[in-house]
C-alpha cells in the first residue's frame, strides 16, 4: 500500500469502535513479533490529566542521556505520525506504509478485526523494535486495565492525577476510575504516582500491595531549572517524570534533567503562537475537564496577571461542560462557543446549555467565524483558543496553513 491507501485503510477500522481488552492486542503483538527485546526499558504512564506532558518529559530525560527513545501518544493534533516518534522524529510516511501493510495482511482472516488504537499500537512497537529503542515511554489511550497499551509489560507504572472522565467507560466513581488506572501496575515492578485525592489513593496503594509493587507518591514540585511548560502543574509532572527515570536507572544528573526540561515540547498545551494576518497573541490549550480548566486557570494567571482572555472554546460530548466553562469564565472577558470538526462534537445549542447566566459575554460561531469576531475583540489581551484536542488540532492546522486529518480514537 501507498502512504494514503494505508491511512485511509488504518482510519476506516474506525467502524469497529472503541473495545477495551488485552487479548486482541496481545495476539497481535505476539504474532508480529513486535513485544521489546530483553533489556529495553518501558515506562507505562496512565491517568486523567498530564499523561502527554509527563510522558515528553520522560522520553526528553532519555534522550539527554544519550538512550534511543521511543514515544507513542495519542491522539494527535494535525498528522497521525505525530502519535509514534523515535529520538523526536516522527515515523516516516514509507515506514508507516510498510508497517500497515504487513499488519492489514496479518489481520485480513482474522474473525475479530482489531481497532483502530490496537493497530496503531502495533505499529508503534514494530517501528520502536526495528529502530532499536532502547527504552519506550507509552500513554495509555483510556483508562488502563483493559487498554491496550497494557499488553505491553512495563518496568515502571506512572499514574498522574486521577479525576473523573470516560465514566461510560471507566466507572461512575473516582474509586472505580482509579482501579482502572491501576490496572497498568505490573506484579513486583514499581509504581509512581503524582498527589492524588483520598479516594483514588487508597485505591492505589491497596492494588499495589495485593500485587506487591511497592508505591512511591511524588507530591513535591520540581524547583530546580527552568521549564519550557509553562504552569505550576508542570512542575508536578516533571517532579513524576525524574523519579520515573531514576526508577528506570536511567543515567541522569542534574545537567541531564536541566537540559532536558528546558527544551522539552508538548504541543496544545498552553502553546503559544501567532500567525501575520492575526493582531493577537494566540494560546492553544486542550483543557477540556474540570480539572485540566483549574491548571490552565492558574496558568493564566501566572503568565497574565493584569490580562484577561477573548476566549474561544469547543467540546466534545461526555465531558461536564458546564463546569469547565464556569471555571475558565474567571480569566475571560468573552467567549465563543464554536462546534467542531468531530463527529462527537457539540452543537452551538448544546454548548449554550452549559454557559451560566453571569458567565462573560458569550458569542456563537463556526470555527472560522469565532476566530475573526474574537480578533475584532482581543486588543491588549491574548486570545485563548481551548477545550477538545480536536479544536486545538483544527485551529493549529489552520495557522500553519497545513491539511489535518482528526481521527474519533
Amino acid at each position: 500500500m501507498t502512504y494514503k491507501e494505508a491511512i485511509d485503510w488504518l482510519y476506516g477500522t474506525q467502524q469497529f469502535g472503541i473495545k477495551l481488552g488485552l487479548e486482541q492486542p496481545r495476539r497481535i503483538l505476539r504474532e508480529l513479533r513486535a513485544y521489546p527485546a530483553a533489556g529495553v526499558r518501558v515506562i507505562h504512564v496512565a491517568g486523567t490529566n498530564g499523561k502527554g506532558s509527563t510522558c515528553a518529559m520522560i522520553d526528553a530525560i532519555a534522550r539527554s542521556c544519550g538512550l534511543r527513545s521511543g514515544l507513542f501518544t495519542s491522539p494527535h493534533l494535525i498528522d497521525f505520525r505525530e502519535r509514534v516518534r523515535v529520538d523526536g522524529a516522527e515515523i516516516s510516511e514509507e515506514e508507516t506504509a510498510q508497517y500497515l501493510t504487513e499488519i492489514r495482511e496479518l489481520v485480513a482472516s482474522w474473525e475479530h478485526h482489531p481497532t483502530f488504537f490496537e493497530l496503531t499500537l502495533a505499529l508503534s512497537m514494530l517501528h520502536f523494535k526495528q529502530q532499536g529503542c532502547e527504552v519506550i515511554v507509552l500513554e495509555t489511550g483510556m483508562g488502563g486495565r483493559l487498554d491496550a497499551t497494557t499488553a505491553v509489560p512495563a518496568d515502571v507504572a506512572v499514574i498522574t492525577p486521577v479525576a473523573m472522565d470516560h465514566s461510560q467507560w471507566l466507572g461512575e466513581t473516582l474509586a472505580e476510575i482509579a482501579a482502572e488506572k491501576a490496572g497498568i501496575m505490573v506484579a513486583g515492578r514499581p509504581v509512581l504516582s503524582s498527589a492524588q485525592t483520598h479516594e483514588a489513593k487508597d485505591v492505589l496503594k491497596k492494588h499495589a500491595h495485593d500485587i506487591g509493587s511497592p508505591i512511591q507518591f511524588i507530591t513535591e514540585p520540581y524547583n530546580d531549572s527552568a521549564i519550557s511548560l509553562a504552569g505550576p502543574h508542570q512542575l508536578y509532572n516533571a517532579s513524576l517524570a525524574i523519579a520515573a527515570a531514576q526508577q528506570a536507572k536511567f543515567p541522569v544528573t542534574a545537567k541531564v534533567i536541566s537540559d532536558a526540561l528546558a527544551k522539552v515540547n508538548w504541543p496544545g498545551r498552553f502553546e503559544r503562537c501567532s500567525a501575520p494576518d492575526l493582531p493577537a497573541e494566540i494560546i492553544l490549550d486542550a483543557a477540556h475537564n474540570p480539572q485540566a480548566a483549574e491548571a490552565l486557570t492558574k496558568t493564566w494567571q501566572e503568565q497574565y496577571p493584569h490580562s484577561k482572555a477573548t476566549m474561544i472554546f469547543g467540546a466534545v460530548e461526555g465531558k461536564n461542560t458546564e463546569l469547565v466553562i464556569s471555571i475558565l469564565s474567571r480569566i475571560a472577558t468573552h467567549i465563543h462557543l464554536t462546534p467542531i470538526d468531530s463527529p462527537r462534537s457539540l452543537s452551538s445549542d448544546e454548548l449554550a446549555c452549559s454557559v451560566h447566566v453571569d458567565t462573560p459575554h458569550t458569542i456563537h460561531a463556526n470555527i472560522a467565524d469565532a476566530i475573526d469576531s474574537a480578533c475584532h475583540q482581543a486588543t491588549d489581551s491574548p486570545i485563548l483558543i481551548c477545550g477538545s484536542i480536536f479544536l486545538i488540532g483544527h485551529i493549529k492546522a489552520m495557522l500553519s496553513q497545513e491539511s489535518s486529518r482528526p481521527s474519533s480514537q
